[in-house]
């Protein structure tokens, strides 16, 4: 017997257990609640893949890094979301997932969510790798739909500065006094989905630029983790090179990699230092509100909804 899910169309979806953003995760549910096929790539199965499973997912073993495991992941499906941890490996992730939808003669409607940063004179090893990832998927004929978006993650702020926050109040960082935009993952997500959904508003083979939903600089981030915590938050800068140590010896808990220890540091690095001719980002409110159908969620309400990973212990 056929299942009319057959019938349905099936998005690949890459980084749907990742951390990061969870991105991935949001948009397996919003494929789902749309009445889509989907299929996640994990490494390995177990509790991260449950709710998967759980929710109407499809779930194939195999490793970006790993070409021969790829073939079932990508066998017939439709679209592909394409993104990558924040870390090392990028451009062969991408070169191996190329070479098996080519071989296999596949064209899938492919969307990658990037960065700002993925420009070939990065300050960031890993914007400089995301920019060669893109080059080589567009160079095997994939036409890829391509979000680099302008915007740190709140959930940077969690990851990076929860744990000191919470621990003494404090917490420190190479941005200095520079501003910069913001969105939440959960909003750059819905984005990647409308992209995935709408080809006549993103054609195959384009690239956007979304911006931030708001634009703060991390004292101004302190002022407002402390107004919703209810105790004083205090923000020092730091240079580069502090910041990026601090990060590679583990002093969040040891979640930061090597490559991403880089990638931020130099990012705050940009921020923190104003460029003659380069204009102050501005709030993309109003776009992100129009594309979303809804109004993106803002770093207070980012803050009320995760108010334990900065209420002091």
């Amino acid at each position: 017997m056929t299942s009319s899910n057959d019938f349905r169309p099936t998005t690949l979806v890459l980084g749907a257990t990742g951390r990061h953003g969870r991105t991935g995760a949001r948009i397996v549910e919003q494929l789902l609640a749309g009445g889509h096929n989907v299929r996640a790539l994990a490494r390995s199965t177990g509790e991260h893949t449950d709710a998967l499973i759980a929710q109407g997912a499809e779930v194939v073993v195999g490793d970006l890094l790993d070409r021969r495991t790829l073939g079932e992941g990508v066998d017939g499906v439709d679209s592909v979301y394409f993104t990558y941890p924040i870390a090392e490996g990028v451009l062969a992730a991408a070169a191996n997932l190329a070479s098996v939808l080519r071989a296999g003669k596949l064209s899938p409607r492919f969307v990658v969510m990037s960065m700002g940063v993925s420009v070939p004179e990065s300050p960031s090893a890993l914007g400089r790798a995301q920019w060669a990832a893109e080059e080589v998927l567009s160079w095997a004929g994939l036409e890829p739909v391509v979000l680099r978006l302008r915007a740190l993650f709140y959930e940077n702020i969690q990851l990076l500065h929860g744990g000191s926050i919470r621990a003494t109040g404090r917490f420190a960082n190479s941005f200095g006094s520079g501003r910069a935009p913001w969105i939440s993952g959960q909003d750059a997500a819905d984005l990647a989905v409308a992209a995935l959904l709408a080809p006549v508003r993103y054609p195959a083979g384009t690239i956007s630029y979304p911006t931030g939903v708001e634009v703060l600089s991390h004292k101004e981030i302190a002022e407002v983790i402390a107004a919703e915590i209810g105790s004083p938050v205090e923000y020092t800068p730091v240079s580069r090179a502090a910041w990026q140590a601090e990060l590679e010896a583990g002093s969040n808990g040891g979640v930061i990699n090597p490559a991403m220890a880089q990638h931020i540091s130099a990012i705050g690095e940009a921020f923190s230092v104003p460029r003659e001719g380069v204009p102050v980002p501005e709030s993309g409110s109003a776009d992100v509100k129009a594309l979303l159908g809804r109004a993106p969620l803002s770093f207070a309400e980012f803050v009320r909804v995760n108010r334990t990973a900065f209420a002091r212990n």
